[in-house]
């Protein structure tokens, strides 16, 4: 063994050549020391010596320190078991030093890596009309890096994020030895919707009927007298303020999917979100109050839609109650009834009394019967983002409609200029699903952003497809808004100048129908002199951003059925942002429109007073020129406005009437027929025969 104090002995691995090797420790009479020094320092020598054969060495001594620039002990054990190795393998050649490897393997190294060496791999890189580096890297399948050190010797300097025109997108690509395919923007979205869908493949679905009509004629009322559900008490104000979808299972097994929308006029938009999504239309209009704006604003978006059209003639129940005179309003709308010898079916109810909702639900199935609706389920899911919002501890929440195909969980997804995967699925009830098919009502969770409500959501194949068609729709709703943008800048500009009063707001809301129903509210109030400017309408809870955000424009922040945090509220206390809660719709605007009055300039109304003739001139001391007049018509008053007129023509305004005698007495105010002295402030070129007309200026305040 090695270090024991004996030789190695040499087999068969090296016939005739048997001899012994000095160890590490060296022999007592130092022999072993130097051989094993002359080994190391020189290897190659060493190598070709003829070893002698010789006696087993005593035991040995201690170690002696190795002197000056001689090898340590580990050192001459690892070269002497490198060479024992290699003479068991009756290497005879000559042994190369570790340097020499080194260079070899250094050469080796240059060698492979050397431009041109390797041969390229030419791929087809598919590049749009804006491609940022990064994007570009991958798709070239070569390192980022390569792409900037390209570009920086160019003279352009570039970053991951980088975004680049086609045309310099392209000159990198070929540079590399790729071919290039261009493709427009728009062919992003692209197949999104798949390939249409066979007849074979369509199963029948069940209806998504929509409850439109004026608000508190009892929409969300019926909707719960057919759900035997009450929503109506959990709405602020018993006003329906969110697009509401429920599938109700009919005694007959059938399915209906009802959207419940809102009645009150800042809700527009989620009505003709509502009639955009739905296969039928049922319109509730209350017997003791006929057709209201939001009913004829309801019948336009159905008509807008090419959407069939139920009436739901409702409280019938009432003594006031007069459903003829609602067919007969509905005439000048062209709803003409089947009473009239139309094709739209009406149905007499009372949702508080439940009477006529099976006539309802048989007028529905009819309707839906001779639709015909069917749809695919064995597709990727297509559906329309309904509602949104941020829930605290949740994340995005979106209330989606599937329309076609099944939606599953984990299912990667795209919905506007937001994507995301599927967490989990819930039905109306708070029910976890594991998939939805069509004309089903879902919430679902996992989206990156809030999507708009009325964006359409598709199932795409990976994440990287979602994350390109997002960015592509954000970015063209950039460009979109771009000219907007400056328009308005313009706009704010010119307001400006002519002396605008601008309310800045900062809106947050539950859910997006809300925040977006109250910034157009609002956006309607504004006048040439006041304007309510919203910086922005959000979802979720008041955060800290908001209120720095309120606090750097002098902004109020309005919360609509959203609370602030314990930190948000400390620091809008610290400085001093208000804050203002708000459940209903009504409370909002009205109180946003008080303050819009409140900034307007009050109108000046002038109210006349009198008339008087100069008939003499006077200078006094210490007063100037003092008009003696005779009063013509009316009273002069100490202290109002005065117009001059000389020749009926007005030579000075503004002034007042600052002296008035009667006789040698201070007066403050003479009367038709009388005679007085009459001293103007700020002036004093009157003459005999002037009329000093004597007028009083109010203001009063005005309101929107």
């Amino acid at each position: 063994g090695f270090g024991g104090g004996g030789g190695v002995r040499i087999g068969d691995a090296a016939p005739r050549r048997e001899g012994t090797l000095s160890t590490a420790r060296p022999a007592s009479n130092g022999a072993g020391a130097s051989s094993g020094a002359s080994t190391s320092a020189r290897p190659a020598a060493a190598s070709t010596r003829t070893l002698r054969e010789a006696p087993p060495a005593p035991a040995p001594k201690a170690p002696k320190a190795p002197k000056g620039g001689e090898p340590g002990p580990k050192q001459r054990m690892k070269l002497t078991l490198d060479m024992v190795e290699r003479m068991a393998e009756g290497d005879d050649e000559k042994q190369r030093s570790l340097t020499s490897v080194r260079r070899a393997r250094e050469r080796e190294k240059q060698r492979r890596t050397v431009p041109g060496e390797q041969a390229k791999v030419s791929r087809d890189v598919v590049i749009p009309e804006t491609i940022s580096v990064q994007d570009l890297a991958a798709r070239m399948a070569t390192r980022a890096a390569d792409i900037i050190k390209y570009m920086f010797k160019q003279g352009t300097p570039v970053t991951l994020a980088t975004m680049l025109d086609a045309d310099t997108a392209q000159l990198i690509a070929e540079e590399h030895g790729h071919t290039v395919r261009r493709v427009s923007e728009s062919d992003v979205e692209e197949g999104l919707s798949g390939a249409e869908d066979a007849p074979e493949d369509l199963a029948p679905r069940a209806p998504v009927v929509t409850v439109m009509g004026h608000v508190d004629h009892g929409k969300t009322s019926l909707l719960d007298a057919l759900r035997e559900t009450d929503v109506v008490a959990g709405e602020a104000g018993g006003i329906t303020q969110h697009i509401g979808a429920y599938q109700v299972r009919l005694k007959d097994g059938q399915r209906v999917t009802f959207l419940d929308t809102p009645g009150h006029a800042a809700f527009s938009s989620m009505r003709s979100r509502g009639a955009q999504v739905t296969d039928i239309v049922v319109l509730v209009v209350a017997a003791d109050d006929g057709v209201m704006p939001q009913t004829i604003e309801a019948i336009n978006h159905a008509k807008a839609a090419g959407v069939p059209i139920i009436v739901a003639v409702n409280k019938i129940d009432k003594h006031e109650a007069d459903p003829g005179r609602v067919i007969n309003e509905l005439l000048q709308y062209d709803i003409v009834t089947e009473v009239n010898g139309g094709d739209v079916q009406t149905v007499n109810v009372s949702a508080t009394k439940k009477m006529g909702l099976e006539q309802l639900v048989e007028a529905i199935s009819l309707q839906a019967e001779v639709l015909e609706l069917k749809a695919n389920p064995n597709r990727p899911a297509e559906a329309a983002v309904i509602e949104s919002r941020l829930d605290r501890g949740r994340g995005t929440v979106a209330t989606v409609l599937v329309q076609s195909g099944t939606l599953k969980r984990g299912d990667i997804v795209v919905a506007g200029g937001t994507w995301g995967r599927v967490r989990a699925l819930s039905n109306e009830r708070g029910q976890t699903l594991a998939e939805a098919g069509p004309s089903t009502p879902v919430e679902i969770m996992g989206l990156e952003g809030v999507p708009e409500p009325g964006d359409t959501m598709q199932v795409v194949e990976n994440e990287a497809r979602a994350r390109e068609v997002a960015e592509f729709r954000q970015r063209r709703r950039r460009e979109k808004s771009a000219p907007t943008t400056r328009a308005s800048f313009e706009q704010l500009m010119a307001k400006k100048e002519s002396g605008a009063s601008e309310l800045p707001v900062v809106i947050k809301a539950d859910v997006q129908g809300s925040a977006e129903a109250i910034a157009n509210s609002l956006e309607k109030l504004n006048t040439d002199e006041v304007r309510a400017r919203v910086l922005q309408a959000t979802v979720g809870a008041i955060n800290e951003a908001d209120i720095t955000l309120a606090k750097a424009s002098g902004a109020p922040i309005i919360g609509f059925n959203v609370r602030a945090s314990k930190e948000a509220r400390d620091l809008a206390e610290r400085e001093g942002v208000e804050i203002r809660y708000y459940a209903i719709i009504y409370n909002v605007i009205d109180d946003i429109k008080a303050v819009l009055s409140g900034m307007l300039a009050p109108d000046i109304r002038e109210t006349f007073l009198g008339n008087a003739q100069i008939l003499d001139i006077f200078q006094i001391a210490r007063i100037g020129k003092v008009a003696g007049c005779r009063i013509t018509e009316g009273k002069l008053q100490r202290g109002a406005r005065v117009r001059l007129l000389r020749d009926n023509v007005v030579i000075h305004e503004g002034g007042k009437l600052n002296t008035l005698k009667r006789f040698k007495d201070d007066v403050n105010e003479v009367q038709t027929g009388q005679e007085c002295g009459v001293g103007l402030e700020n002036f004093q070129d009157i003459k005999q025969g002037d009329v000093i007309e004597c007028f009083l200026l109010e203001s009063v305040q005005r309101s929107l």
